[in-house]
């Protein structure tokens, strides 16, 4: 990591330079975005903020009826965005009520969702995880094309009780081995962190261990320090909220907006010096809002990344 950080503390040819900005945005291209209904239902007009096609997850929180769901999902679709809805195993009561919410989602043109988990500890029905969401054979019947699942850079304590990875890893191993017998394209779609070395360490390690899916690394947008680090603490961010903590010691930084500025630009540095470094993507949760997260973007996107939904 020493070679990385030091292009952005003066010790490189790229600090602070055009081509620190030209990698930052090559890196930024293409990200996507993250909205439940109750807060896209606040956003005015997707398509002044967002650039065109843009992926859209829609999180699918315990308790939001599905009609709010596809409520959103065919708005997003009508404006032209590539609607992504999460499927959340462990709120679906059976078969027929996935095999009901994915032919609804299909009749609205979505061809793309996140499977995962979901945010309640047991399950409410007959599916525990992401696998046996697969297993159904329903996202194939109902043509969709693009499937992507979760990835946990710093663990996950729901998966992994005891700490460590073993049983996350395995399930990745399974989704690389189904991806590989599979028409739809995948990728790892993943928690937050807010420092780059352990990311880049994880993602080098799935590689090493045969697990090539593309990943989109989660990044928070801008957000006020203790919204973030409450947030953080909620999703069990691991090691890396160490980097919100320092800055809450700081007494002159306390009450500035905290942006993902470094990590962005440091896994941007990493991916521009090692081509085939497989995060492909960025993926934003708004915590401090849509806009505020798609203004940030769209800013070190550069190229005018709104104007032509907007002319």
């Amino acid at each position: 990591m020493a070679n990385v950080v030091s292009l952005f503390r003066g010790g490189g040819k790229k600090a602070r330079g055009s081509d620190q900005s030209a990698d930052v945005a090559a890196f930024l291209r293409g990200y996507s975005i993250e909205v439940m209904p109750r807060t896209a239902a606040k956003v005015a007009d997707f398509k002044a903020i967002l650039p065109p096609e843009t992926r859209v997850y829609i999180a699918h929180i315990d308790g939001t009826p599905i009609e709010e769901m596809l409520s959103t999902a065919e708005r997003l679709a009508n404006d032209g965005f590539a609607v992504m809805p999460h499927i959340p195993a462990r709120i679906i009561a059976d078969k027929a009520e996935l095999e009901n919410w994915i032919e609804r989602y299909s009749d609205l043109g979505v061809s793309q969702a996140l499977l995962l988990g979901g945010g309640v500890s047991a399950p409410k029905g007959d599916f525990a995880d992401s696998m046996q969401l697969i297993e159904t054979g329903l996202f194939d019947k109902y043509g969709f094309t693009r499937l992507h699942v979760a990835g946990h850079p710093e663990g996950n304590r729901d998966i992994d009780p005891n700490g460590g990875d073993a049983n996350v890893m395995a399930a990745l191993g399974w989704k690389q081995a189904f991806s590989e017998r599979t028409d739809a394209e995948m990728a790892i779609a993943t928690q937050f962190a807010f420092e780059s070395g352990p990311v880049i360490e994880w993602a080098d390690r799935l590689k090493a261990n045969g697990i090539d899916l593309p990943i989109h690394i989660g990044v928070a947008g801008p957000a006020k320090l203790q919204t973030l680090i409450k947030f953080a603490i909620a999703c069990g961010v691991g090691p890396s909220l160490r980097v919100l903590q320092r800055r809450a010691m700081d007494m002159t930084k306390l009450l500035l907006p905290f942006e993902p500025a470094d990590i962005v630009a440091e896994l941007a540095a990493h991916k521009a010096a090692n081509p085939g470094f497989n995060i492909e993507k960025v993926h934003f949760f708004p915590l401090g809002g849509i806009d505020k997260s798609a203004d940030w973007a769209n800013a070190h996107l550069g190229g005018g990344a709104v104007a032509a939904q907007t002319a």
